[in-house]
């Protein structure tokens, strides 16, 4: 079933790149596994996926002892990052997709551990949002640029839910606007529902989890 649904995600994959007149392998597929069993990962695995993101430390934690001998596997931190959980983040992920502050970034660099990571971007009002706000990005960017352990990707951001998928497309084009303004070549944006429209306004990454792996129970 993973199989089949990760088909047909890269069947709208290529079909918004091509619309959007851009080439369908410039846009890298995370396949975001948090709740989801270590099976899953594995099965996704198989069928070809290599990037996965997870949510939550301590739950990617408990099952990453079961996910050893996947080689070229590559696992994305897209969860909130706080300060203290720097340490942990660092030995698990590979990218970390949440930086927000110069602490975060500060501690992160702190591990000796290289790693890719990106600014979150806060452009919503909402407080279940986090990110830096974009008045912060500046100086945020110029920090991380310093710090010797860390290469900075691009930008990444969570827009408001909504059940129309047009109403991110603001939302996506102000992170674009962002990039191009501070010289950052990637943009991780765009879930399951409205992938296509970060596509089309310019993600180099989308995160896709209900369309690969199903519906998840949150944990408690």
């Amino acid at each position: 079933m993973i199989r089949e649904r990760l088909s047909l995600v890269h069947d709208r994959i290529e079909a918004a790149a091509l619309r959007a007149g851009r080439a369908p392998e410039d846009i890298t597929l995370i396949a975001v596994s948090k709740v989801k069993p270590a099976a899953d990962i594995q099965e996704a695995y198989a069928a070809g996926q290599r990037h996965f993101g997870e949510s939550y430390i301590q739950e990617f934690q408990n099952k990453r002892r079961d996910l050893t001998d996947l080689p070229g596997a590559i696992f994305h931190l897209i969860g909130k990052l706080q300060s203290n959980k720097t340490a942990p983040a660092s030995r698990l992920f590979d990218v970390i997709q949440t930086v927000h502050s110069q602490k975060v970034a500060r501690r992160l660099n702190e591990s000796g551990k290289a790693l890719d990571v990106f600014i979150e971007i806060k452009l919503s009002d909402e407080e279940s949002k986090s990110g830096a706000v974009t008045e912060d990005l500046a100086g945020l960017k110029s920090y991380i640029e310093s710090c010797e352990n860390l290469k900075l990707r691009g930008l990444m951001t969570i827009p408001p839910w909504s059940d129309d998928p047009q109403a991110a497309r603001p939302y996506f084009r102000r992170l674009r606007e962002l990039a191009e303004q501070h010289q950052l070549a990637e943009l991780s944006m765009g879930m399951s529902h409205d992938m296509e429209v970060a596509i089309e306004e310019g993600a180099t990454i989308v995160r896709v989890g209900t369309a690969i792996f199903g519906k998840r129970v949150r944990p408690q």
